[in-house]
């Protein structure tokens, strides 16, 4: 005999399973049964509708699809200070690197006028002297001569010269180129051949010869015995280089030893002059013995450096540790 109950309970429970139906529909789709059944004449029982909702309960679905997680590559921490106020500014570490101090030093008035300076070159670092009219000025590797000086009295001293007619290096001033023409009489009278090499230069010359010993001997011995244009006795007009036929006029320290060269060791001073750089010196005045070198200071200063064995730099007392 046919089962409408049993059927329909089948069909049902296919439709749910294809239809993946939650219970609230169950719940529709069991009313509806309820009406058919009644209908058809067939009454589903109490236990008949909880096994039927049991059934769709335990219904296995399909768990969803869980995504798995991608690798998320991790920012790169970058660690911010923290602003500070201007009160919690911390003190700032002292500088690894020397400051430099790029203010001219400060000279005083009395300071000026103690050392016959202006001031100090910029460029060189070089003190630069107030005086260059001086019969007594005072230069050397820490001192130097104005931007531009040239002596205003220069003469020739009529005297035996190496330098052909023209030559700046004839020259002197006036009262050097006096001075010196009494020294060569006198020494004339004792049989002496003494001859004016080199007198005066201009800035322009005396850059041309240091720049000239660099060249042939290199920077050492240029600064052992040739000046930085600028401080250069030459450029004063006050020193004058002399030599004899007996050393072929040459400036050498063979000069030294000849009738000449020991006559003008001992008696220059009488007539104003010094060996400007003497032997056994060279640490104080920066630059090698030249017994060539003679310098006009005037009568009075050149006897009192000759009895002490002073230099300038020794008598002025000044501007010459760095030699």
């Amino acid at each position: 005999m046919f089962d409408l109950r049993n059927y329909t309970l089948l069909i049902l429970t296919l439709l749910i399973l294809a239809t993946g139906c939650n219970q609230l529909k169950a719940e529709e789709i069991i009313h509806t049964i309820d009406l058919l059944t009644e209908k058809e004449g067939v009454v589903l029982t109490e236990k008949d509708r909880i096994e039927f909702k049991g059934e769709e309960e335990i219904v296995d679905e399909e768990p969803p699809e869980v995504e798995e997680p991608l690798e998320v590559e991790e920012p790169e921490v970058v660690e911010e200070e923290p602003e500070v106020t201007p009160s919690q500014e911390p003190e700032k570490a002292p500088s690894q690197e020397p400051e430099i101090n790029e203010a001219e030093p400060v000279i005083s008035e009395e300071q000026k006028a103690a050392e016959n300076i202006t001031g100090i070159d910029k460029e060189t670092g070089l003190y630069i002297v107030s005086n260059p009219n001086s019969l007594q000025v005072y230069v050397n590797k820490n001192r130097r001569l104005p931007v531009g000086h040239s002596p205003s009295d220069l003469v020739e001293p009529n005297v035996t010269h190496t330098k052909p007619k023209g030559d700046e290096r004839r020259l002197l001033r006036a009262d050097a180129a006096s001075a010196l023409e009494d020294l060569f009489a006198a020494a004339s009278e004792e049989g002496l051949d003494i001859v004016a090499v080199s007198g005066y230069r201009s800035n322009a010359t005396q850059a041309s010869i240091y720049q000239g010993h660099i060249n042939r001997s290199g920077q050492d011995f240029a600064d052992r015995y040739s000046a930085r244009p600028g401080t250069s006795e030459h450029e004063s007009g006050l020193a004058m280089d002399v030599s004899a036929a007996v050393v072929g006029f040459g400036l050498e320290e063979a000069f030294k030893g000849t009738d000449e060269g020991t006559w003008i060791n001992n008696h220059a001073y009488r007539f104003g002059f010094i060996i400007r750089y003497p032997e056994g010196k060279e640490h104080i005045t920066g630059f090698a013995f030249e017994p060539w070198h003679i310098r006009y200071v005037g009568k009075e200063l050149a006897e009192q450096l000759y009895q002490s064995g002073l230099t300038l730099e020794e008598y002025f007392g000044y501007h010459y540790e760095l030699n």
